[in-house]
């Protein structure tokens, strides 16, 4: 059921008018953001990362902690590898935005001389400390003892954390040691990881290319080979986008399964059911430890200790979102990265692969944008944007602070500010909730019942390949492609596919019915194999 104004194409023209507006302001906000972050359209100097061929920097953490737990590597040469590897590119690519180096050599050396004075063998070291001495990165807006929390926010600038988010004191009790705090967009709401307090954020792989957000820093650490696992949250393609951009695996589990908690901002109200927290990394083995962890208590609901040859799960393919006209056409890179998915898994694996059509994936936006205005069960709305940006304080007047965006003067991103008129301008309508969520409950009905609990539905990450900074401004709507399936509250990898002509990371998605997150998983670790998974930054 569409909406009589959709359905007879009323709003097409406007939409159409407001979508060059849209792209005029955003050219204009390009030259004037880079003027102000001192970050130039011609950035003299490499375009890319460094590559590396120092091998403790090219494992995985189950390999990493593997060595150190068998004492063939010493805690200590893994942490000042990785704090050396920071050091060289960062300031380059400004993904860590505040590190711990030295408490980091401080918990590796503690870790050396516990092996060296104690005999315990590795069974029950790997039962204990699973992830003993693996240099971790935390996007910033999770809780970290000692770490900034601002979520690129000014007025919480100084804001420090006294205690750890739920999935970041998980990892640590696993034996993982922080090396820092990662960037991200300002209150997590956009998808370039751009901010006041600590700036911009670069593409490893090209830095005029975005890194995507809002867990763009973290994605962009663990690609420049600064990190190996990390710490994300999606609320409408938040770990997807930013590890698509940046050549990386990112899963959004089921929702409601990982804890939230620790968090700024945290959903509440309607939207805490859409907002995931999850696993980022460079090697797809690192995904299922990870998300054990990370589940705590919540791991039992999901079937990670099924094993399903990956030859007996069926996939249904789909190469667009049907043609939604607020939405870019996807890249022909993209278009055919999917397409070689496919050739193989009927070729090779001889599996079971459907194309199909989903008619209500082009209204994806809609549906998302919908279910974040809903209120929640018991009438209550959620908390309000314009609110977060006052950090419950002063109240923030979108338009002041665009007329002060235009002088200089205001501390807020033009995208939040955007956001805020946007807000200010939105109300909860019934009959238009009533609607979306009647196609939001056919599309998940769908979707649930052809993939049952042995398919796999594979679907572009985004439809564009990393663009240039400030691109998302003219094309605001293309996070559909993620943000649906937050709505939908199903499990989802992203997956690397290697890199296009120009160097850009080339990815997919892979989503599966509710809890069965271990069968995206399985996927991404054969696609790996397949197709070579994270190519390293400079690598010819």
């Amino acid at each position: 059921m569409i909406p009589r104004l959709f359905k007879h194409g009323v709003l097409l023209p406007l939409l159409r008018t407001v979508g060059v507006l849209i792209g005029l302001i955003g050219l204009a906000v390009r030259a004037f953001e880079s003027g102000r972050l001192g970050l130039g359209f011609g950035r003299a100097g490499p375009r890319r990362a460094g590559p590396t061929s120092e091998p403790l920097l090219l494992m995985s953490g189950v390999r990493l902690a593997r060595l150190i737990r068998q004492r063939k590597v010493k805690c200590i040469d893994v942490i000042n590898t990785y704090i050396d590897r920071i050091k060289e590119v960062n300031s380059m690519i400004n993904a860590i935005v505040k590190d711990r180096f030295e408490a980091a050599q401080q918990e590796a050396l503690a870790i050396d001389r516990r092996l060296a004075e104690e005999q315990e063998d590795e069974a029950t070291l790997e039962k204990k400390w699973p992830y003993l001495g693996v240099p971790l990165t935390v996007k910033e807006a999770f809780k970290l003892y000692g770490m900034p929390n601002s979520s690129g926010l000014m007025n919480r600038r100084n804001v420090v954390s006294q205690t750890d988010a739920t999935v970041v004191a998980f990892l640590k009790q696993a034996g993982a040691i922080p090396l820092g705090v990662t960037n991200c967009s300002e209150l997590c709401m956009w998808y370039e990881s751009s901010n006041y307090v600590y700036g911009r954020t670069n593409n490893p792989y090209d830095v005029q290319c975005i890194v995507g957000g809002s867990s763009g820093g973290e994605g962009c650490a663990l690609a420049a080979a600064c990190s190996v696992i990390g710490v994300g949250s999606d609320i409408g393609g938040s770990i997807r986008m930013p590890a698509f951009f940046n050549g990386i695996f990112g899963h959004k589990p089921t929702s409601g399964v990982v804890s939230n908690e620790g968090q700024f901002p945290r959903a509440m109200g309607a939207q805490e059911q859409f907002q995931c927290t999850g696993p980022m990394c460079r090697y797809a083995e690192d995904l299922e430890p990870m998300l054990r962890i990370m589940a705590g208590p919540g791991v039992h609901k999901l079937k990670l200790d099924k094993k399903v040859p990956v030859q007996k799960i069926k996939f249904y393919w789909m190469e667009h979102d049907g043609g939604s006209f607020l939405v870019s056409r996807v890249d022909q890179d993209l278009l055919q990265a999917q397409e070689k998915v496919v050739k193989h898994l009927e070729t090779v694996l001889s599996a079971s692969v459907q194309h199909i059509k989903l008619h209500q994936m082009k209204y994806s936006y809609q549906i998302w944008v919908t279910m974040m205005t809903a209120k929640d069960h018991d009438g209550t709305e959620a908390t309000k944007f314009l609110e977060l940006l006052g950090d419950h304080g002063k109240p923030v007047w979108p338009l002041w602070e665009l007329i002060k965006w235009v002088l200089r003067r205001s501390t807020h991103t033009i995208p939040s500010i955007g956001l805020g008129l946007l807000e200010s301008h939105l109300r909860y309508d019934p009959q238009t909730y009533a609607i979306f969520e009647k196609l939001k409950q056919t599309l998940c009905s769908e979707l649930v019942d052809m993939l049952g609990n042995d398919g796999v539905f594979l679907y572009p990450s985004h439809p564009l390949v990393a663009p240039k900074h400030h691109f998302p401004l003219t094309r605001p709507f293309n996070f559909a492609y993620t943000g649906v399936f937050n709505a939908l509250g199903l499990p989802v990898t992203q997956c690397p596919l290697g890199l296009n002509g120009k160097g850009l990371p080339l990815g997919i998605q892979v989503v599966a019915g509710p809890y069965n997150d271990h069968l995206t998983l399985t996927v991404a670790r054969y696609l790996e194999k397949s197709f070579g998974g994270w190519v390293c930054p400079g690598k010819s």
